[in-house]
């Protein structure tokens, strides 16, 4: 499988941050985001876990042509796609005992998915994710369908003007993690839309970005991926 990574110079077992993409492949807004997060001191990883469909994610501009691509990615296989990332990244050095996981809308709904799968994961960190899914039978449940299953402290990121996720549905998910118990947050921006974090493109909002960045630091830090 293939993939880009970047990891602290000079660090020996650093942690292991997994890197999940948005629907428009590994292009270079993921690749910086990966950088950004060695220069934090993680071992960061993106994997291109829709190779498989021998198609150049980054090449395609068009989301209609993109959806049926993506969402023939069963749920089952990206999971497991993403523990062979977590294997690699231990066979390079990287320190799995501190592992998180932050993804980007298609991508923030990986990390809810894993966050309820794997139980080396110590945390992960949403930006956008959707709550609830399309039908398809290859995806199983929805993040807030497993909400009672979550393993992993997850801190989710939204906007509160994504006219793809309704503020609604960020509650439901919220209130279902609390009903059964589970440790997460949520920042709700307001104004923001889908997208804010994304610095190439015109839905970017810098201060949601930027607080959204430090978030981040400071939850991997509460959990102990970051030091």
């Amino acid at each position: 499988m293939p993939g880009y990574y970047a990891r602290p110079k000079g660090v020996a077992n650093p942690p292991v941050v997994l890197v999940a993409m948005e629907i428009f492949g590994v292009h270079e807004y993921i690749r910086d985001v990966t950088r950004r997060l060695a220069k934090l001191g993680a071992f960061a990883v993106a994997p291109d876990y829709y190779f498989r469909k021998g198609v150049d994610l980054t090449k395609i501009t068009d989301i209609p042509q993109l959806l049926p691509i993506v969402n023939a990615k069963p749920d089952a296989e990206l999971l497991s796609d993403l523990d062979s990332t977590v294997a690699w990244a231990k066979s390079q050095g990287g320190d799995t005992g501190r592992l998180g996981i932050i993804g980007f809308c298609r991508g923030g709904r990986t990390v809810w998915e894993y966050a309820a799968q794997s139980t080396a994961l110590k945390a992960g960190v949403a930006f956008y994710g959707p709550p609830v899914d399309p039908p398809n039978p290859l995806w199983p449940k929805s993040p807030t369908q497993l909400a009672p299953e979550m393993k992993a402290p997850v801190l989710g990121l939204y906007g509160e003007a994504d006219t793809g996720i309704p503020v609604k549905d960020v509650e439901a998910l919220k209130a279902a993690l609390a009903g059964a118990g589970k440790t997460a947050e949520f920042r709700i921006y307001p104004g923001a839309p889908h997208g804010f974090h994304a610095d190439y493109r015109a839905s970017y909002r810098k201060e949601a970005a930027e607080d959204g960045w430090n978030q981040m630091q400071a939850w991997f830090k509460k959990y102990k991926v970051l030091g």
